[in-house]
């Protein structure tokens, strides 16, 4: 079946369907649905479901990776304003902590693999321990990577905690080539995840690279200005999120 993509954002939501009908993220349904709506009997037939949609970048991501549209896999980025600097710091008294009903989604559908990504600072407010022990619980798998977008050639630093969990219920994919992919009752590997970060510093050194908007200049009255930066400012960089769906495949 198409990709599944659930979206609150009615401006990213039409984002999507254009990217979908110009064939540049894998073909689907875009819900405009809060994800509080959404039951596991909505998205049973999907291939890939995408929560959090944003404008696409996951199912970018993973064409970048190397990673089919018909096979499958589950995604979400959940909304970081209740642990990002820039916003209110609620942590998980902020009504936008929405990993609770993404995992509502997860334990009940049982998807073979999970990629995720969240602000840093999250981890200062539990949002990593959660996640990783509600994934124990249901007999996943689980791997976690701090990754800056420098490293890949963003000239801002955009440092982003991405994680990926694996079922290990023989109710999914049994013997797949997706199986494969992680061992059975094991944690993740994630030492190749690590090097990964640090291919482009092999001297050990860190290199500090001059932040320079992308989106420059910034300025009222520019046409769909707004609509881009709108769009842009909580999209995940897809070439990372791309080397941590190859750094899953080659495990």
């Amino acid at each position: 079946m198409a990709a599944y993509y659930n979206e609150f954002d009615p401006f990213a939501a039409a984002w999507l369907r254009e990217l979908i009908k110009d064939g540049l993220i894998a073909d689907g349904v875009v819900d405009e649905r809060s994800i509080t709506e959404v039951e596991p009997n909505d998205i049973k037939e999907f291939t890939q479901c995408h929560f959090f949609a944003g404008i696409g970048g996951w199912s970018l991501a993973a064409r970048l990776a190397g990673w089919p549209d018909d096979r499958p896999m589950w995604t979400g980025s959940p909304p970081c304003q209740p642990f990002s600097v820039a916003g209110s710091k609620k942590g998980k008294d902020d009504s936008r902590h929405l990993w609770p009903e993404f995992f509502r989604l997860i334990g009940e559908s049982k998807p073979k693999v999970v990629f995720g990504e969240q602000v840093v600072t999250a981890i200062n407010h539990g949002w990593l321990d959660e996640v990783h022990n509600d994934f124990e619980r249901a007999n996943y798998s689980f791997a976690e990577v701090c990754i800056e977008a420098t490293v890949y050639g963003a000239h801002h630093k955009r440092e982003r905690l991405f994680f990926v969990g694996h079922s290990n219920s023989d109710r999914c994919e049994k013997g797949s080539e997706t199986s494969k992919a992680a061992g059975q009752g094991h944690p993740i590997n994630t030492a190749n995840w690590y090097d990964v970060k640090s291919a482009e510093f092999s001297d050990g050194k860190r290199r500090v690279i001059p932040n320079e908007p992308s989106l420059f200049p910034l300025a009222n009255g520019l046409p769909n200005r707004v609509g881009l930066l709108r769009g842009a400012g909580n999209a995940i960089v897809p070439q990372v999120a791309a080397e941590v769906i190859k750094a899953y495949i080659a495990y």
